[in-house]
């Protein structure tokens, strides 16, 4: 671990914790260096100012909740998980976003660490449902979606405006009653 923050939650190789201001320079560079794995799917902030501005969204706006998948071994960020439009009440939802790094990818650490965001928000923060929107041909997606237990409910057409255009997306949710133990 980075030393910034302990964990609020931990799996046998990474572990989870909120996003900071401090993190915005290794952030940056794993973005800079995930190019290509993220696109054409993903654009996370990839500068400095850009990066201070969503981690203060994330950070600030209650309706959002931000977290790093840290690989325990050494601390490093291996991706993030962001649960987004948050809604209290009856409904109880938020929608996840995600995204794991290059040096990270193909080794199981966003499995662990969604599963584990999933529980926290599924206890500590009291939701009841997480949905996730991925566009059909995102298999890497897709298939963490699968792995954590999410299921296939539908598609939404010209979901969310991605890369220049209007994408349509698949969407997949979970439910606290779901989570297997």
């Amino acid at each position: 671990m980075s030393g910034r923050t302990a964990y609020l939650a931990e799996g046998p190789h990474v572990g989870i914790r909120f996003f900071t201001y401090e993190d915005g320079g290794e952030f940056t560079a794993r973005v800079r260096e995930s190019k290509a794995l993220h696109q054409p799917w993903l654009f996370p902030p990839a500068t400095p100012v850009a990066y201070a501005s969503y981690a203060g969204r994330l950070i600030d706006d209650p309706s959002k909740a931000g977290f790093f998948v840290c690989e325990k071994d050494g601390g490093g960020i291996a991706g993030f998980v962001n649960i987004n439009n948050i809604v209290e009440g009856a409904f109880l939802c938020g929608a996840l976003g995600y995204g794991a790094f290059a040096h990270a990818a193909g080794r199981g650490l966003m499995s662990e660490g969604l599963d584990l965001v999933v529980r926290y928000a599924f206890g500590t923060l009291g939701l009841h449902r997480l949905e996730i929107n991925v566009q059909p041909d995102n298999a890497a997606s897709i298939a963490l979606a699968r792995r954590c237990g999410f299921r296939l409910e539908g598609l939404s057409p010209d979901f969310l405006f991605i890369d220049g255009a209007w994408r349509d997306h698949e969407r997949w949710a979970i439910t606290a009653d779901m989570i297997r133990t």
